[in-house]
């Protein structure tokens, strides 16, 4: 069952000091960096998603919050303050807990070794080259509803695949 909107909220304010500085971290703007932390909680409010755990809420939040500090950044044609990507996907990691629990990202990976090439490369574009779906759609040659619809089918299944594996692996332990 999807979270109600209270959830959403009270959930977003916990990590809001966290969310911001994820924001700060790219735009160095503390205006900015709130109003993108506002403009992420109002589309998750708005239903732009639906989200059946708060994990997937933090983990949508923080992606978003880095988009959107990334555009707000272009926008003003600012030339980014030398942080790494490498070292934002570290702190975003540790701030959510990811590198914390080496078994369900362990699981990961080995989920999406599972994933055939089509749906990797539908990965590789949205997440890992940052694009939008509407430039996703369009570089596949696919509609926005596919893609949107692709994207979905995909986070579940791979959230199932996880949840099984770490089922398994916890009852392998006793």
């Amino acid at each position: 069952m999807p979270l109600d909107q209270p959830s959403i909220l009270r959930t977003l304010m916990q990590w809001r000091t966290r969310l911001a500085a994820a924001a700060w971290l790219v735009t160095r703007d503390a205006h900015a960096a709130e109003d993108i932390f506002q403009t992420v909680a109002v589309r998750a409010i708005a239903g732009d998603a639906a989200f059946d755990a708060e994990a997937a809420l933090v983990s949508w939040a923080f992606v978003c919050t880095r988009h959107a500090a990334i555009d707000w950044s272009r926008r003003r044609r600012r030339e980014a303050v030398g942080i790494d990507a490498a070292v934002l996907e570290r702190v975003e990691a540790e701030w959510i807990g990811v590198g914390a629990d080496d078994a369900r990202l362990a699981a990961l990976r080995a989920c999406l070794e599972a994933v055939p090439e089509a749906s990797r490369r539908l990965l590789r574009l949205r997440y890992a080259d940052g694009r939008g779906c509407a430039e996703v759609a369009e570089r596949l040659g696919a509609g926005l509803e596919a893609v949107y619809k692709r994207l979905s089918r995909l986070h579940a299944a791979l959230r199932r695949c996880v949840e099984g594996k770490l089922a398994a692996a916890g009852g392998a332990d006793r």
